[in-house]
């Protein structure tokens, strides 16, 4: 298989959790070598999370956002560890970092101090709010930036409380920004005097960026967009709707022909031509009626009658797959969207795959993520050329 497309760039990977971490993934996944920095003995905090444990006790988070990855073992706290890591820089091409703003500099690992001995070197730098700013000293996870930057204002249902999407979005949505940072910066790098600099991403930013026109409506109009449960205002029919076998179908068929296809196959033509539903104006202002009579009709069939009459018809429908569906989807199967990736300790792990697909230099899954520490001696032997007694001497004063 041919080499990944960033199969000659370097990256050092400090910080925990997710947002930095997902970054390192996404890169690690199209070929970067990663190295991950972790302290010693505990690790990084995704080994222990996720709500469902391997049978062996094995976070299977941890086996997806560490694959690809090697682990180097450093207490960033102690002057030896922050020297390895700026040996480590000297020849890197990226590093990742997602500390409160204000750490890196008190460990003598500010990224103007790094590019003292390596100019080229890029540093994404991952937080709540922001390197500057009046909120960038403030703690940030994602849940408090997703609810700072509106995200959570328009989650849920308008008579209850703001809901949580069912995964860490506003932390996967920084990981990728970050990712993009990076990307922007190596292909910047030529032709610029050393070519290094910094990328900083707030978490807060990352959601703000992908709100649509939530702000410009506001500030042209003065309307604040407000929580809708599963449709949107005014686009319809769009929505989830009930089945004969209890499974929900999600029937997209908002433009006008695709309207009068749906009308079609619930044999009631006359839908399309009626002045409540004949316009997208119109079947926005009659959303609320138009899905009553959708839903009447759907609960008098089963999911797979129903997929297999919107396809027929060439209507955008689909099921609410929960992870067992996705997990066994020939489709995802098919693409290798999901896989199994071998592990030396669990067998294999099913996980999602490489996105996106690259047609000559297509990302992989080389290994799920390694055991703590796993690579520490051979970095420091090999990379950097400790001999054993001072590796040894590291283990005992307990920097590694």
């Amino acid at each position: 298989m041919p080499d990944g497309a960033l199969s000659h760039v370097r990256v050092i990977e400090l910080g925990s959790f997710i947002a930095g971490p997902f970054c390192g993934q996404l890169l690690a996944d199209l070929g970067a070598e990663v190295i991950k920095v972790e302290p010693p003995i505990v690790g990084d905090a995704m080994r222990q999370w996720g709500a469902v444990k391997a049978t062996n006790g094995r976070s299977l988070w941890w086996s997806v956002i560490g694959r690809n990855k090697r682990s180097i073992t450093l207490d960033l706290r102690k002057p030896e560890g922050q020297r390895i890591v700026r040996e480590l820089a000297r020849d890197a091409d990226v590093l990742i970092e997602n500390f409160r703003p204000g750490t890196l500099e008190r460990w003598g690992l500010a990224p103007g101090d790094l590019r003292q001995e390596n100019d080229r070197l890029i540093v994404a730098r991952v937080s709540g709010f922001g390197q500057t700013g009046p909120y960038s000293d403030k703690a940030g996870f994602g849940a408090v930036a997703e609810a700072a930057s509106g995200l959570r204002s328009l989650t849920g249902h308008p008579d209850r409380m703001p809901a949580r999407v069912g995964i860490s979005i506003g932390d996967s949505l920084a990981g990728l920004y970050a990712a993009i940072g990076v990307l922007a910066a190596l292909v910047a790098r030529p032709g610029r005097k050393g070519g290094g600099q910094d990328v900083d991403v707030s978490i807060a930013e990352s959601v703000l960026g992908v709100i649509e026109s939530v702000i410009a409506e506001f500030a042209e109009t003065g309307a604040i967009r407000q929580r809708t449960g599963p449709i949107l205002p005014g686009i319809a029919p769009s929505n989830l709707y009930p089945t004969a076998d209890g499974r929900p179908v999600l029937i997209a068929a908002n433009a006008d022909g695709l309207f009068s296809k749906l009308a079609m196959a619930m044999d009631a033509a006359e839908l399309a031509i009626d002045e409540r539903f004949s316009s997208h104006a119109s079947r926005g202002r009659y959303q609320h009626e138009l899905d009553e009579i959708i839903a009447a009709w759907t609960a008098t069939k089963t999911l797979p009658d129903l997929l297999s009459l919107m396809d027929e018809h060439g209507i955008p429908a689909g099921p609410v797959n929960d992870a067992r569906a996705v997990a066994r989807d020939p489709h995802f199967r098919a693409r290798e969207a999901v896989l199994e990736v071998p592990d030396a300790t669990l067998g294999s792990v099913t996980m999602q795959g490489v996105f996106p697909k690259l047609s000559a230099t297509p990302g992989r899954i080389r290994w799920t993520g390694p055991e703590l520490g796993a690579d520490t001696d051979d970095i420091l032997s090999r990379r950097l050329g400790y001999s054993a007694e001072q590796v040894a001497r590291l283990r005992q004063d307990g920097v590694t």
